[in-house]
Order: C-alpha cells, then structure tokens, then sequence
C-alpha cells in the first residue's frame, strides 16, 4: 500500500504541473495582439493629432490680424483711388484753357524739343515729354491770361505765351527747355519781328 502512493504520485504529477502551464500559453497571443492594436493605434492618434493642429492653425488664420503689407496695399490702393477722384474734377474754367494749349512737337533752342499730347484717358491734361523728363500736367488758371500747366508732384511747369513757350523744374530751379516754338508761335515771332513795337525811347525822341 505504502509503495502504490508514491507511485500513483509520480504518474499524476506530470498531469498537474501541465494543467499549471496550460493557461499561460494562450495569454502569448493575446499579449501579441493587444500589441499590435496599441501600434495600429499610433498612425491613428497622429493623424488625430495632425488634424486637429491644422484646425487650430486654420482658426488662426482666420482671425490673425492683416500683415503690415496688406495695410499699405490698402492704403496705397486708396491713395490712388482719391488722387483719381481729384484729377477727374477739372473746372469749366481750366477746361477752356486747355484748349489753348498747342500739342504735338515743339521745337526749343539748342537742339531740344517737347511733345505735347493729350490724355485721351484724363480730358484736359496732357503728357509732356523730352530727353530725360516726361510729366502728367493740368491747366492751373493765371492772372496773366498765359496758358500753363503743372506736374504738382514733379514741381514740372510749362509756361505758354503767344510767341513762345518754356519748360521748367521748380524743385529743381531750372528751366528744361527754352524758346519752344510751334508753329503758330513761330508765325506771331515772324510777326514781331517785321513789326517790332515801339519802344517808349522812341516815341519820346520823336515828340
């Protein structure tokens, strides 16, 4: 009896220590796959992520203030807008002396010329140009009755008279073109010249 115990012992032992072991062989999978859940996790959680910092930078976006740029542009644009708002009001009167104005290619001394022509897009103003200048003027009234136009910005100032014509650079404090003559001018020089008026010497030697 005593011998049967142990034997019975021995051949149940391997029995039990299996049963021990068995229920931790099946948890290597599970660990396994609970694993591979948590790294499929991750592509997900950045792609979360990624999204929701799009979102906040596109929230930003929308309510960050206009660049520096933006506001030049802006006021640039609106600068613009009111110097053409300016330039489109010309009086009845500077319209008429406008008119006046003798345009095409006028010939000056010492070799130079001016073109004179009108601003089919601004009535009443004119582009006046030359070897090395070229400005936008308008008709300014004067007390003198002679015809002239300004560039205010250039400080450019065109002075026509009956017989003859000149350019000048007040910010600079020159005279650009001197003795321009068109054609109707150079016929009333013509004029002047065969029948010079007479001076007052004159009439007092004569009296």
């Amino acid at each position: 009896m005593k011998t049967l115990i142990p034997c019975a012992l021995m051949l149940l032992a391997p029995t039990w220590a299996w049963s021990q072991a068995a229920p931790t062989q099946p948890a290597q999978p599970a660990a396994k796959a609970e694993a591979k859940s948590k790294t499929a996790a991750k592509p997900a959680a950045r792609a979360i992520a990624k999204s929701n910092k799009g979102a906040k930078n596109a929230q930003v976006a929308k309510v960050s203030p206009p660049s520096s740029r933006t506001l030049l542009h802006s006021t640039a644009v609106q600068a613009a807008a009111g110097l053409a708002a300016a330039e489109a009001a010309l009086s009845p009167e500077e319209l008429a002396i406008s008119e006046r104005v003798h345009t095409g290619h006028i010939a000056c001394e010492l070799g130079a010329s001016v073109d004179i022509q009108p601003d089919a897009q601004s009535p009443g103003r004119f582009h006046v140009q030359g070897k090395g200048f070229k400005y936008h003027m308008a008709p300014v009234a004067t007390s003198t009755g002679a015809v002239r136009l300004e560039d205010a910005r250039a400080g450019a100032v065109w002075i026509q008279i009956a017989n003859k014509s000149m350019l000048m650079n007040q910010k600079l404090g020159q005279r650009m073109a001197d003795e321009c003559m068109s054609p109707e001018q150079y016929t009333v020089a013509e004029a002047i010249k065969k029948s010079p008026q007479q001076s007052l010497l004159d009439s007092v030697g004569n009296r």
